[in-house]
């Protein structure tokens, strides 16, 4: 539970600036679609679908990114996830490797290409 809270206020430093828990992302979906396919296209495919040329040899398989699951993600769970990554596993963090701005493009061009599920 200690380790949780640790991972959210890191997430709360790292992101925080960016995105506030239910703000809407402001990326720029066609620098985050250039981001995307240098690093997230080999697992979860160029249709987001988690089905990219490297997904078949994962034990874990990537996540698809149209389906209604992550789609009725917010922003902020997006965004911790690309950030801190999944843990057990393939899909690691990225902070370090993408600056704050770069994580919303790519997030930004997900939601282009799969806008959020939103429940009535």
């Amino acid at each position: 539970m200690k380790a949780i809270g640790i991972i959210g206020a890191l997430c709360v430093i790292v992101l925080g600036s960016s995105l506030a828990i239910g703000q809407t992302v402001r990326g720029n979906p066609k620098e985050g679609q250039a981001i995307y396919e240098k690093n997230c296209l080999r697992c979860h495919g160029s249709q987001l679908d988690g089905k990219g040329p490297d997904s078949q040899d994962l034990i874990v398989r990537p996540a698809n990114l149209q389906s209604s699951m992550v789609r009725s993600k917010t922003d902020w769970e997006l965004l911790v996830t690309i950030s801190n990554g999944v843990l057990f596993s393939p899909m690691h963090s990225f902070r370090g490797k993408l600056t704050d701005q770069q994580m919303l493009d790519v997030l930004s061009y997900i939601r282009a290409v799969s806008p959020p599920d939103v429940v009535s």
